[in-house]
């Protein structure tokens, strides 16, 4: 039973919160009036910081950014599906795990709170959701994340090796 689950956990959580990112890319990528709500009441959290624009439409964190990393991460977990491509599935996992700890830490540490759209938290219980399950993708795809960042690193930083002694010539 637990082998069962085993195998097929990594496609539901992949599906899962594909599903998530990809549902909630209509209100980002529309300018959807919860949305307008979301991102204006952090960047005025912002700009009491220094840091105006900061969540702005023009902003670093965006909510065209944020939405873009959401369908990077939507794309590769369900690219990753396919056995060739696992890897790939590691990396959206790893994004959205990245994307959804910014999501849940603005909605407990700043004005933002629970339930800033008034729907009872279900925008932070879905964030908290997707938060968990992609840590656990993660968790079960480290080793083709480790192998990934192994190759990486050996594709970018050179093997120091010792030269080779010189051969005498014959005397």
């Amino acid at each position: 039973m637990l082998a069962t689950i085993l195998r097929f956990a990594p496609a539901a959580i992949s599906v899962f919160a594909s599903i998530i990112f990809l549902d909630s890319l209509r209100y980002k990528f529309t300018d959807h009036p919860n949305t307008q709500e979301i991102f204006g009441r952090l960047d005025g959290w912002a700009g009491t910081l220094g840091l105006p624009g900061l969540f702005g439409h023009t902003g670093l964190f965006s909510q065209y950014a944020i939405g873009t990393a959401e369908l990077f991460a939507s794309g590769l977990l369900l690219v990753g599906l396919m056995p060739r491509f696992r890897r790939l599935g590691g990396v959206g996992a790893l994004i959205g795990f990245a994307v959804m700890s910014g999501a849940v830490s603005f909605h407990l540490f700043t004005p933002l709170g629970i339930d800033p759209n008034n729907d009872g938290g279900g925008l932070f219980n879905a964030a908290v959701l997707v938060w968990i399950t992609t840590l656990a993708l993660v968790i079960i795809r480290r080793d083709e994340l480790f192998g990934l960042a192994r190759d990486l690193g050996g594709a970018f930083v050179p093997r120091q090796t010792t030269a080779p002694t010189p051969l005498r010539a014959a005397a």
